[in-house]
């Protein structure tokens, strides 16, 4: 008497194991390569900033600018967010909002200062 084994189960397993295996090792390949792309994309196109300060004296009082690789980005003569056209009344003022605009820069925040931020740094108004 002979006796049939069926081996049929065992190769459509063993297929779908290695079907199933081949997917998720193509999935993976690309999330990194994705992954990886994106990390050198923004490398590339992330310009490092280089933002220097300088004060004017403009009028009675005090202004600053602040440069990007030597273009003039912001030039501010007055107090900002005040209803009068005034300066400030130090240069170390000056500076001292402008230290603030950029540190709001380099956090990718809007550079506006508030009345609140002069207050916080003692400006005269």
């Amino acid at each position: 008497m002979t006796m049939i084994i069926n081996t049929n189960n065992k190769f459509f397993w063993n297929r779908i194991q290695k079907n199933l295996s081949f997917t998720l090792n193509l999935f993976l390949t690309m999330v990194l390569i994705l992954f990886l792309i994106g990390i050198l994309a923004e490398a590339f196109w992330a310009k490092e900033q280089d933002l220097k300060i300088y004060s004017i004296k403009c009028g009675d009082g005090w202004g600053y600018i602040i440069k990007n690789d030597d273009k003039i980005i912001i030039k501010q003569t007055i107090i900002p967010v005040i209803s009068e056209s005034k300066s400030f009344k130090t240069e170390d003022e000056a500076l001292s909002v402008g230290q603030l605009v950029i540190k709001k820069l380099d956090s990718n925040k809007s550079p506006s200062i508030t009345k609140n931020d002069l207050i916080l740094l003692k400006i005269k108004m």
